[in-house]
């Protein structure tokens, strides 16, 4: 059942790999039940294979990198906070009447610390991604998370957010009830909050849906996630008037972690082992909770002051360029 799944979730740049591996599988099922030495074969099919893992994804492009932080297998928010947490209480509500489960959150315990975490939250199939609304928040669930971070600026807790979304919800009824109003707020209230403010990108965060949770002292990213504007597919459609040239769009956008990383946008590049977060997510759940930990130690002993500059130049520095001379 398990390979069948793999095989179904395959991308397409995947297959050498994944067949190569089938191969390896193969031959040392045949060298059981004949009972042959192919020791020193498999050896070297079994070093192919790294060599073979390193050449893919090294030279991934951004367009390939996307179907990676879309894959549906790739570790989820909730995913992430039961990896990672010694305690974890989900809180429900925007205390307006509604809960948007596309946008979830809560307080937990991180390395012996309280904290609040809060992200995106897509679904694994269907029928989930259904009830979440393909991770796209509406309103409700900006006006959740920024619940949860008073909360937390209150009892002086960190945040912890974990952004993959394609996007906030943009739907006729969202902007009935203010979405735009909704993330706006977010943006000027998480400036003037007194915590630390950890942003991990996971997946995809997609314009402004993304933002919205977004504004910290730190911003970390996933090797093979991306961070845009705007999809890819909706900029090909507005510049090109053709969302099939959305592969071209991505590669002008400079969505991914190393492009982003030289602009100064974010601040770590978090590793994918052996190649990506969905191939081993318990590894890539260990490499984060190190890097939050790491990241809160060093923001735990600035002032609220400090990391309140510090949050604020660090945003008010991104697409600022100097000519040559000056």
């Amino acid at each position: 059942m398990a390979k069948t799944e793999r095989r179904i979730f395959m991308l397409d740049f995947e297959k050498p790999l994944y067949e190569l591996q089938s191969k390896i599988e193969q031959i040392r099922e045949l060298a059981e039940e004949n009972n042959v030495d192919v020791s020193e074969q498999i050896r070297q099919l079994e070093e192919r294979a790294v060599e073979l893992r390193k050449e893919i994804f090294s030279t991934l492009t951004p367009a390939q990198r996307l179907q990676l932080a879309r894959h549906p297998r790739r570790p989820s928010t909730l995913d992430y906070i039961q990896a990672i947490t010694d305690e974890w209480f989900e809180i429900h509500g925007d205390r307006g009447g509604n809960d948007d489960k596309a946008l979830v959150g809560g307080v937990a315990s991180l390395g012996g610390r309280p904290v609040v975490m809060l992200g995106h939250q897509k679904g694994r199939d269907t029928k989930d991604n259904v009830v979440r609304n393909f991770g796209m928040p509406a309103p409700s669930g900006y006006r959740k998370a920024m619940r949860l971070m008073e909360h937390a600026h209150k009892f002086s807790m960190p945040i912890l957010t974990f952004i993959d979304t394609p996007g906030a919800w943009a739907g006729v009824e969202a902007e009935k009830l203010g979405q735009g109003e909704a993330i706006a707020y977010n943006l000027r209230e998480m400036f003037s909050l007194s915590v630390p403010i950890i942003c991990t990108v996971i997946g995809e965060g997609g314009s402004g849906g993304a933002l919205g949770i977004s504004v910290g002292d730190k911003l970390l990213m996933f090797e093979h996630s991306v961070y845009t504007v705007a999809s890819p597919e909706a900029c090909a459609a507005i510049l090109w008037k053709d969302a099939k040239k959305a592969e071209q769009a991505s590669m002008a956008l400079k969505i991914t972690a190393k492009d982003l990383q030289e602009l100064g946008i974010i601040d770590q590049i978090l590793p994918e082992q052996p190649n990506s977060a969905h191939a081993d997510p318990l590894a890539a759940a260990a490499i984060l909770k190190k890097a939050l930990l790491s990241n809160l130690e060093q923001l735990e002993q600035m002032t609220p002051e400090q990391r309140r500059d510090l949050r604020y130049q660090k945003f008010r520095s991104i697409g600022v360029f100097h000519s040559v001379g000056e």
